[in-house]
């Protein structure tokens, strides 16, 4: 489990190359077009003593210019793509493990317009508040995203379990009765998870509600923390449930 979660963790060179990858998505054009001009301006003041070496000093840098700005617009868009590709894996690998507290930024696309709004006007009002604000809807978007995950994987393995009724092989009963109980894990998981965001978006109303009046959640604090602890440890079981069906796939297809 602890292997798990720190393979999940994101890097700071992986921040870096997030990083990296954003500045030069921005930069490329700025600097592909703004090289070659200011190197043509610098040969303008100092051999365009005449017109006509002034003129196709002055043309020239235009064209190098133009075919700069352009190759940085392409250079822009390749690390563009990288950049959200790379934010994808990140918000994915995060994800795996449970979304904490102070990583909701990478998951803005995800949240809904009204906690948006709620969030940003507790913030204002009640900092302690906010901090249960942001845990809360931790867990609700680990809870989110555990369901549709475990729905997709519960759907993966009774396709599984179809195929593997066609296919003969001596271990076919024993694979089955395995897919079976990941199938019920999955299944529990899945359940577990609609529990938790039932819950999760239960507590996101107590807390905009005591907002509103000016109260305190401290008589929550132990849901709080039944919330934090479902959102460390769905995520985990979720991915050792998958890991455990992708290695008995593995097993299938040398049997077979």
């Amino acid at each position: 489990m602890k292997e798990l979660s720190s393979r999940n963790d994101v890097s700071g060179k992986e921040l870096a190359r997030g990083r990296n990858l954003k500045v030069a998505a921005w930069s490329a054009p700025l600097i592909l077009a703004g090289i070659p001009a200011a190197v043509f301006l610098i040969l303008l003041f100092i051999f365009g003593t005449t017109p006509p070496v002034a003129a196709t000093i002055f043309f020239l840098g235009i064209i190098l210019t133009i075919i700069g700005f352009v190759s940085g617009l392409i250079v822009s868009g390749v690390m563009a793509h990288k950049h959200s590709k790379w934010t994808k894996e990140m918000r994915e690998r995060i994800a795996a493990r449970g979304i904490r507290a102070e990583e909701i930024s990478w998951f803005n696309n995800e949240l809904r317009p009204n906690e948006k709004r709620a969030l940003k006007g507790i913030e204002s009002s009640d900092p302690m508040l906010a901090d249960a604000y942001r845990e809360t809807l931790a867990s609700r978007l680990t809870a989110t995203r555990i369901v549709r995950s475990s729905k997709h994987e519960l759907l993966l393995t009774q396709r599984r379990q179809a195929k593997l009724k066609y296919l003969k092989s001596d271990k076919s009963e024993e694979f089955q009765s395995q897919i079976k109980r990941d199938a019920k894990k999955i299944g529990a998981i899945n359940d577990e998870a609609k529990l938790m965001l039932n819950e999760a978006e239960t507590r996101l109303q107590m807390i905009e509600a005591a907002a509103a009046r000016g109260g305190s959640l401290a008589d929550s604090e132990i849901a709080l923390k039944k919330l934090s602890a479902r959102s460390a440890e769905l995520p985990l079981a979720l991915e050792e449930a998958r890991m455990a069906e992708e290695i008995r796939m593995e097993l299938d297809k040398e049997s077979g």
